[in-house]
């Protein structure tokens, strides 16, 4: 994921913050009413400029309107998260309120290191944030965390090579179906120019997301044991990708063993007529993209459906604190409507709420991407995979060098069936 990408130099005096236990129950000076304010410690891995600037200012207004209640802000290094976590909670030293991602909370919440929100989450809140992205965060029946901001994988296209070619593109109402996608990279291809530039070089959650278009859920419950199948809905994006690539000849293979952002300058120097990417490289098309180049961001890609997978940034409250009822108010402020709007237009990511995507519409004017961006929550759901203990480790371990191969053209589509498969249960003892 996006998010775990940039370092952030951590001082003492936040290392020594993040450190003080939840537990304590005052600190700080005496308020006008005589009553030490509670503490509440919020660490964060916030690393865009203008998203860390808009987590200070709510954490700003929150204490000026909350004299009895005061957050302490703490900036953690985005590539860190897990491990600080662990030792935090074995030591009884966790942040009252955690920012994290939806993928990492599984072993945390069957540890128990994390308060259920169930009860305390405010009606409109839950009603403002679709189902399927709530079930990314609830374990064993309990909601464990309110999701904030999402990432899709979505196709960018360079507007004057499609008008060009005479492609009208797709609409917010009638999205390109995955053959028509592939249809209109093959009709872009000429020369020494691609269709379509796609940086894979980490392949695993792009596919297994995607995969979803044709309710490819590669992990299955069999007589109470999850196994790995790799049928023809699993097959679908992968074998596309690879076509594209070695039969239509419209897809760089090159590209596949590059990262996202490598494809970049590609398409803005009109190599690639297309990528696809994160929905947060947006904003280095608008900060790095020639004055004169004009692009697009495309409607999420359709199979049978345009279900992707729903992996938030989350905000949770440590079991440990000792002030959960207060931490569950400042998560409530956090997720109001221009809150969440203003940290996600920092982060260039979709908010999860329905009404904080009608704000960043509104704010942006639906330009950068913005208007389809917004559009796209409603089409996210929970893949069984992100709640699989032994994932991470199948991932890096077997999936990943995989589907590397296969996308070099190294194995062919039967094999990495198997290796997926048999993986899957050498993982798993």
């Amino acid at each position: 994921m996006r998010i775990f990408v940039k370092p952030i130099w951590v001082g003492a005096a936040a290392l020594s913050l993040l450190a003080t236990a939840c537990g304590s129950s005052t600190s700080g000076s005496t308020s006008a009413t005589g009553t030490a304010p509670v503490s509440l410690t919020f660490s964060t891995y916030a690393f865009q400029p203008q998203t860390v600037a808009a987590t200070k200012r709510i954490v700003a207004d929150w204490n000026k309107a909350h004299e009895n209640i005061q957050v302490q802000l703490v900036q953690v290094d985005p590539n860190s998260v897990h491990d600080k976590l662990v030792t935090q909670f074995q030591g009884n030293t966790a942040p009252d309120i955690i920012h994290d991602e939806a993928a990492d909370l599984g072993g945390f919440a069957r540890q128990g290191f994390l308060a259920d929100l169930s009860p305390m989450l405010s009606t409109n809140l839950k009603n403002d944030v679709p189902k399927g992205i709530w079930e990314s965060v609830t374990f064993n029946n309990k909601i464990v965390a309110a999701p904030t901001l999402l990432q899709t994988y979505n196709a960018f296209v360079n507007r004057a090579a499609l008008s060009k070619a005479g492609i009208t593109p797709p609409t917010l109402d009638k999205a390109w179906t995955w053959d028509q996608f592939t249809a209109a990279a093959k009709q872009l291809t000429g020369g020494d120019k691609f269709g379509l530039g796609w940086g894979l070089k980490s392949p695993t959650a792009t596919v297994m997301s995607m995969s979803l278009n044709y309710s490819g859920k590669f992990f299955y419950d069999q007589s109470g044991k999850t196994v790995v199948k790799f049928d023809t809905p699993e097959q679908q994006v992968i074998r596309r990708i690879h076509d594209m690539a070695y039969n239509d000849r419209s897809l760089d293979p090159v590209s596949l063993s590059q990262s996202g952002a490598d494809v970049i300058p590609g398409f803005f120097a009109g190599k690639y007529a297309m990528i696809v990417g994160g929905n947060y490289i947006r904003q280095n098309m608008v900060e790095q993209a020639p004055p004169d180049f004009q692009w697009g961001m495309l409607p999420l890609l359709k199979g049978d459906t345009q279900t992707q997978n729903a992996n938030p940034q989350t905000l949770s409250i440590a079991a440990q604190s000792t002030h959960k009822k207060e931490g569950m108010q400042f998560i409530e402020f956090f997720m109001q409507i221009q809150n969440l709007a203003d940290v996600a237009l920092g982060d260039w990511l979709a908010p999860t709420s329905s009404s904080a995507g009608k704000a960043v519409v509104t704010s942006s004017g639906g330009k950068n991407g913005w208007d389809v961006t917004a559009a796209t929550t409603k089409d996210l759901a929970l893949a069984p995979f992100q709640k699989l203990e032994n994932y991470p480790q199948w991932k890096s371990q077997i999936a990943t060098p995989a589907l590397q191969q296969y996308l070099g053209n190294k194995i062919d589509i039967n094999t990495l069936g198997q290796k997926l498969i048999t993986g899957w249960q050498t993982v798993n003892g």
